[in-house]
């Protein structure tokens, strides 16, 4: 089973016939919106919003282990997120599609990150945080239809909701060498990890950050908003590209990595505990 998750500006998907909506109860509070299971191109999909079905969460806000634990208790083995990023290299031009495969925690505040914890231990390995299976798949169906895809880049993510200065973006792009800057993707990308869900974002480039020399060129969300429509069907057709076509096929383990990383004992496990751990590894 797939789920989009829709970031700034996708709030539903067009041509989505409704099959049902899932109000969802987890252990860590509500989803950022009930979930939307429908038919699409012919295949039933699950949707998200993520800041919510008018927009009204922050980055920091989001609940972002309640998302991913109602989407793995409904059963997805895949997750394509949606967002809005900068861009900190030249070569990024905004209405560019990217997606990243390694990820810069640059996040200060107290963001939950993860599900382990209170006497249930895990330690996941993220070198390898995202699919690369999926996103060959994305990339090989971007290019039936002539867009093209950024690969192989770094996501640096940043608290918000304000956006930055040009001190913290010059050391994303140089110290870190980050391609790209966001405000969501951290935990997103590490809890689907943890759920040994299979995930990528589509990064829709909107702007140069604040690298750049020329003020003119620095963000500010009327650049972002006005920049954001064309790039954002781009994104939608490919999305659609890839439902048409074939479920990518993962083979590096993304959905049995707890395998090896759980160290308490099941026969330990309180009944909470191990029904967290159900689902996880279900």
């Amino acid at each position: 089973m797939l789920a989009v998750i829709g970031g700034t500006g996708i709030y539903s998907i067009d041509g989505l016939e409704v099959i049902e909506t899932h109000e969802v109860e987890t252990p860590f509070g509500a989803p950022s919106a009930p979930i939307i299971r429908g038919q699409y191109l012919g295949k039933e999909i699950l949707f998200l919003p993520r800041h919510g079905n008018h927009h009204g969460l922050l980055p920091s806000e989001v609940n972002y282990r309640a998302n991913i634990w109602a989407l793995k208790s409904l059963g997805v083995k895949q997750i394509i997120g949606m967002s809005a990023v900068g861009s900190l290299q030249q070569e990024i031009k905004p209405g560019d599609l990217a997606i990243a495969d390694q990820y810069f925690d640059f996040v200060k505040s107290p963001r939950e990150k993860t599900f382990f914890g209170n006497g249930l231990v895990a330690h996941v390995s993220t070198a390898e945080p995202t699919c690369s299976a999926l996103a060959d798949s994305i990339s090989e169906a971007a290019a039936t239809i002539d867009i093209d895809v950024h690969r192989n880049k770094t996501y640096a993510c940043v608290d918000g909701p304000r956006l930055g200065t040009k001190a913290e973006s010059l050391f994303l792009k140089n110290a870190v060498q980050a391609d790209l800057v966001g405000m969501t993707n951290v935990p997103e990308v590490f809890l689907a990890r943890e759920a040994q869900i299979c995930y990528c974002t589509i990064g829709i480039a909107t702007d140069y950050d604040c690298w750049q020399d020329d003020p003119k060129e620095h963000v500010t969300v009327e650049q972002v908003i006005s920049r954001y429509g064309k790039s954002l069907e781009k994104a939608k057709a490919v999305l659609a590209a890839y439902i048409k076509g074939q479920d990518a096929v993962c083979q590096t383990g993304c959905n049995h990595v707890l395998a090896s990383s759980v160290l308490t004992p099941v026969e330990a496990m309180d009944p909470q505990q191990r029904t967290l751990f159900d689902v996880l590894t279900s």
